[in-house]
Parts: C-alpha cells; sequence; structure tokens
C-alpha cells in the first residue's frame, strides 16, 4: 500500500493542479501508452503521484524527466536500455513494467532484456549503444566511472550524450528512490517498486 493519499483532480490545490495539468496534458499523454497516466478515479500513477505532494520539486522533476524522455540526442534504444539498466539496479519494478514495452518496441531482444536484468551488458551490435551501456554500467557499480571507461567510451558517443546519460541516470534513480520510499506498486501487480 503506498505511502503516500492518491490524490484525485477534485482534491488538488492550484498548484498541485497546474502541475497534473503538465503531466497528463504533455508529452507523456501524447505518445504511446504502455501505462495509463491516471487510475479510474484520475489520480495520477506512478512517479508522478508524490510529485504532486511538494508542486514546486514535482514540476522540476517532471520537466526533467519529460526533457530526458523526449529532448535528447539518445536513440530510443539507449534510453531505454539505460533506464532498465538504472531499474535493474534499485530492483524498481515499475520502471521495468513501465520501460521494457517501450524497449521493446524500440527493437530490443529479450535476450537483451534478460542481460539489463540480470545487470550484465547486454550484446548490441551497435559501437554507440555499447559504449552508452558500458558508462551507464559504470555509473551504477559501486566505484566511479573509471578513466580507462572514460575514455574508452566517451570519444564514441560524446560529451552530449555522456551528460545526457548522466542525467538519465540521476533522475531514474531518484524515482526509483520514490517508488521504492512511497511503496509504489507497479501496475502489474508486482509489489512496491
Amino acid at each position: 500500500m503506498s505511502r503516500l493519499p492518491h490524490l484525485t483532480p477534485d482534491e488538488l490545490d492550484p498548484e498541485q493542479r497546474a502541475l497534473y495539468d503538465t503531466i497528463t496534458g504533455g508529452p507523456r499523454a501524447a505518445g504511446p501508452q504502455r501505462f495509463s497516466l491516471v487510475d479510474a478515479a484520475g489520480a495520477l500513477t506512478g512517479p508522478f503521484n508524490a510529485m504532486l505532494v511538494a508542486p514546486p520539486a514535482g514540476q522540476a522533476l517532471q520537466g526533467l524527466g519529460a526533457a530526458i524522455r523526449y529532448e535528447t540526442t539518445l536513440t530510443d534504444r539507449v534510453r531505454e536500455l539505460a533506464i532498465l539498466a538504472v531499474a535493474a539496479r534499485w530492483d524498481c519494478a515499475f520502471e521495468r513494467h513501465a520501460h521494457e514495452p517501450h524497449a521493446r518496441a524500440a527493437g530490443i531482444t529479450e535476450t537483451q532484456l534478460e542481460a539489463v536484468r540480470a545487470r550484465a551488458l547486454p550484446e548490441l551490435a551497435d559501437e554507440t549503444e555499447r559504449a552508452a551501456l558500458r558508462l551507464v554500467f559504470s555509473m551504477l557499480g559501486e566505484e566511479d566511472v573509471d578513466d580507462v571507461t572514460y575514455a574508452e567510451t566517451v570519444p564514441i558517443i560524446g560529451n552530449r550524450m555522456a551528460v545526457e546519460l548522466t542525467t538519465l541516470v540521476g533522475y531514474y534513480a531518484t524515482l526509483a528512490l520514490q517508488l521504492r520510499v512511497f511503496r509504489v506498486a507497479d501496475p502489474a501487480g508486482s509489489g512496491p517498486r
């Protein structure tokens, strides 16, 4: 059971309503829906409900998420593999449920998904994808990104993609933490997180 109330549209103050409208009327709502942004009562699902509790932080967080999802140089495949690597690192069932369908739609195979779930680099034919995921997995390790990994990956992906990936990892790690702390169940019913 979630630790936060599920705020329905009629319970929202003006600041919360503005954020709600931004989330439900923005690019997340316009694209392919892999899970519903709202439940039957109109409350936001997943990480979005928590954003309503602290609207200024929520507005900044949703804006960052929208930028990461829709305004970067990351390909769909790199973005979804990186998100799922974060989900695997933080054992975040909700993010797996939300993003594995996007990954499949981008052509990522079940074998590649299984590798990422196991926190292992999948076999990837594309050099940029391999370098990007290697950098992401290094970020998610116990140590900092070492000089060798940095020197072998960033020249392939470029500084911009490196910055976008570090931002993506931080954003989805934040969501995974919130999903865990607030006990948000994933829509598939596999429990919290």
